[in-house]
């Protein structure tokens, strides 16, 4: 088979075709400070080929890392603050490919006062690696970032203990961490938990595999996430179709634009619209390369409808036997961003799909304890408080459980 660099040199256009069919990851790199997050994306990128020579260049006279002629972590912490501190301050996106998939990266924060850009980066992910120091274990950040991931619905975690050569590659240790944060991740909500034992810094198991853990039988990092099953994780039962826009470009057309958050729809479904309840028959789903016959999610289309019915932004379309609820009273976990606590005597803007609508505090239910992921009493959240709180919306929105 062709490979992927001969191919551009033979035929670009095969070369692009090729790419745009490969299945699309996105995966967000967290943890707590220092764990090598950033040297880790940087050993994945520098591995695949996937660093360009003057930016390799500018790393190297950059590197000021006694012992190594490149540190990989300055490939993505480009920010002078971050150089200088050595420290991930905001979120760096990177991209790559391979011959299996292609990559979004998500290279987030460690600090909890930067909690709020690692939420940024992680809420669009399918993977989520937390990498854990082999010598300090698990920290309360690093129990702070799983459950984050898992409240985002993050279905697929991989736990990179990290700094192996600095423990001898000892599997006691890995063991160790394991059994510690299987514990933890038990009572969360994803999918699978998957451990590696790594060196970021001289790169064992990130994308070939290494000598020093002939104990470890499972895949390196970079197997992981070319073969880890994501389109499994798309709920295609439930059609939830939020509008973002109208598309009037002359009388003989309307068309209601959007991404399918959820489902399938075909030509010639009924469908009913929220909040308004009225109904309706698929005459048309449109795409920029002509129209299709069936749509589902994540793919962003255009629905033309039988009926002249009101549509407009911030309505859903829904199959009418399968609707969500529409309430304006419902519970909801919380992380809080803000450097001013929650303030319940306020009202504050909620972002639901495409809807925008303002809601009231009623009461904080408990805040969640990092420790032991028990709840505690609250009667406020403050800054990366993590907690339950009862909404009351001013109009209604749509949920699912």
């Amino acid at each position: 088979m062709t490979t992927e660099r001969e191919l551009i040199g033979q035929d670009i256009e095969a070369y692009l075709r090729r790419y745009q069919d490969k299945e699309l990851l996105r995966f967000v790199a967290v943890g707590s400070v220092d764990d090598g997050k950033s040297t880790l994306i940087g050993r994945l990128l520098y591995d695949t080929g996937s660093v360009y020579e003057d930016q390799l260049a500018a790393v190297r006279k950059a590197t000021t890392m006694e012992g190594t002629d490149i540190d990989l972590s300055l490939i993505t912490d480009g920010l002078a603050a971050e150089r200088e501190q050595g420290i991930t301050i905001d979120v760096a996106y990177r991209y790559f490919t391979t011959d299996k998939r292609k990559f979004i990266i998500a290279d987030t924060p460690g600090h909890v006062q930067y909690t709020r850009n690692m939420v940024t980066g992680a809420s669009t992910a399918n993977v989520a690696i937390i990498l854990i120091d082999a010598r300090l274990g698990v920290l309360q950040q690093s129990r702070r970032h799983a459950y984050i991931a898992s409240l985002l619905g993050i279905p697929h975690l991989a736990v990179c203990v990290n700094k192996m050569d600095l423990v001898a590659f000892d599997r006691s240790v890995f063991d160790r961490i394991r059994e510690e944060f299987a514990g933890f991740t038990k009572n969360l909500s994803f999918t699978d938990v998957t451990f590696f034992p790594i060196s970021a810094l001289t790169g064992a198991n990130c994308v070939r595999r290494s000598e020093k853990t002939p104990w470890y039988d499972g895949p390196t990092v970079l197997e992981f996430l070319e073969t880890v099953p994501i389109a499994r994780d798309r709920d295609l039962s439930r059609f939830r179709y939020p509008v973002q826009t109208v598309l009037r470009p002359n009388l003989d057309y309307r068309a209601f634009a959007g991404q399918l958050a959820s489902g399938v729809v075909r030509v010639g479904d009924e469908v009913k619209v929220l909040p308004s309840g009225k109904t309706s028959r698929v005459k048309a789903i449109d795409t920029f390369e002509g129209s299709i016959e069936e749509a589902f999610a994540p793919q962003s289309v255009a629905i033309r409808l039988e009926d002249e019915v009101d549509v407009s932004r911030g309505d859903m379309l829904v199959h009418p036997g399968d609707a969500p609820k529409a309430t304006r009273a419902f519970d909801a976990h919380v992380v809080w961003l803000h450097e001013s606590g929650l303030d319940r005597r306020r009202s504050y803007l909620l972002r639901h799909t495409t809807r925008t609508t303002r809601v009231d505090i009623a009461a904080v239910e408990h805040r969640i304890d990092m420790d032991t992921l028990e709840a505690a009493p609250a009667d406020t959240l403050a800054l990366n408080d993590i907690g339950r709180v009862s909404l009351v919306a001013h109009q209604p929105i749509f949920v699912d459980p």
